[in-house]
């Protein structure tokens, strides 16, 4: 690995560590679909509860962030391309499902990562 390449991994893992305010609009889980050459982001919704953590709107409890979570997505966005999602998330949905700048920069950085895994046959693992 070059002296560049380490310098970005070591900072990209230190700033996914950093405390990160959930949005109110929801979450996405993505995921490609190779065969089909698509990068997808499914949109679940959520509330914010006293706490600052993610809760299911329809029973309040707290939503886990690691384990299996039985929910129904509201949304499947697909796309060929991270921009063509961006576009169909961002500008073609109505009201758009995200509420916080951090959250859609954060959702255009993965979605540059499926795409360059996709292109390159990597594995793809949402940050």
């Amino acid at each position: 690995m070059t002296q560049l390449l380490e310098t970005i991994t070591s900072i990209d893992n230190q700033l996914s560590k950093r405390f990160i305010a959930l949005d109110p609009g929801g979450y996405f889980i993505i995921y490609l679909e190779r065969a089909e050459g698509l990068i997808c982001a499914k949109h679940f919704t959520n509330i914010i509860n006293e706490q600052g953590l993610a809760a299911d709107p329809e029973t309040g409890e707290v939503i886990a962030c690691k384990g299996k979570v039985e929910r129904t997505s509201e949304t499947v966005y697909k796309g060929r391309t991270a921009k063509e999602l961006c576009v169909k998330i961002f500008e073609e949905s109505q009201p758009c499902p995200i509420t916080m700048l951090d959250h859609a920069a954060y959702l255009g950085r993965e979605f540059i990562r499926a795409e360059i895994a996709l292109i390159n046959e990597t594995e793809y693992i949402q940050d």
